[in-house]
């Protein structure tokens, strides 16, 4: 099945109004892309993503991207060098175990939308919105074409 597909209507809708909802109170960016398979490091592969995303290249570098790869099992949350410096060591692992337990009785949509959200109450703390904020990356679920 292809990831576009996967996720019902209603599930995407969550996930991007997750998304929306986050970055009401933050100058931070959410991306979500979906793909079926991970062929290498999970963490490379997101990598890759964010800079053809083009996440980089927020004004404050205070971008986030969550990656799932479906059938290979495999997920990871980047963020950009700005939040990196700004939140706690912890912070990604606290976002993927809660995750995790939504992953693990196959609820995916929810996962992601729990997680979107726990990454921007923490945006929000270190990249409050700002009156001229504007959205500079989509709030839209990006697909690979597996």
């Amino acid at each position: 099945m292809k990831p576009s597909k996967y996720f019902s209507e209603e599930e995407k809708k969550k996930i991007t109004a997750a998304i929306a909802d986050a970055e009401l109170n933050t100058s931070g960016e959410i991306r979500v892309h979906i793909e079926k398979r991970c062929r290498e490091e999970v963490l490379d592969r997101a990598a890759y993503l964010f800079e053809k995303l083009k996440m980089h290249k927020t004004e404050q570098r205070n971008g986030v991207l969550f990656y799932l790869a479906l059938t290979d099992h495999k997920f990871a949350i980047l963020g950009d060098a700005g939040i990196n410096r700004a939140t706690p060591e912890d912070f990604w692992e606290k976002i993927k175990n809660a995750m995790l337990s939504h992953f693990k009785e196959q609820r995916f949509a929810d996962g992601l939308a729990q997680g979107i959200i726990m990454a921007g109450e923490q945006l929000k703390v270190h990249f409050p919105y700002r009156k001229d904020d504007i959205n500079e990356l989509s709030d839209d679920i990006s697909f690979g074409k597996e």
